[in-house]
């Protein structure tokens, strides 16, 4: 099964480097690796809706929120319990938040 780490963050999080150490957490993860990617700020995104036939488009995230995504990751392994333990070594997990979703296939 295939499950997403939403990598979140809120204004409490402090700005930290660790990239040297998601590399060596996912070369760590062997086939159970399958992406992973970091998004820039939410105030650089576009919200696309569409309303009977118009298109609308806005700056920034369409919901105002207290956490923002910062980043995915897609693994693969057995279970749900499995995916909770592989995120809870995720670097991230010690400065921000990460959200487990299992991907639908």
């Amino acid at each position: 099964m295939k499950y997403l780490l939403l990598l979140c963050a809120d204004e409490t999080t402090p700005l930290v480097d660790i990239s040297d150490e998601c590399v060596a957490w996912t070369a760590g993860l062997g086939d159970g690796f399958v992406t992973t990617v970091g998004l820039h700020p939410p105030n650089s995104a576009t919200t696309v809706r569409v309303r009977d036939g118009d298109v609308l488009f806005t700056d920034g995230p369409f919901a105002e929120t207290k956490e923002q995504m910062g980043g995915l990751t897609v693994i693969e392994c057995s279970s749900a319990a499995e995916a909770r333990e592989i995120a809870a070594t995720h670097p991230w997990a010690r400065y921000g938040m990460i959200e487990i979703r299992q991907i639908l296939t």
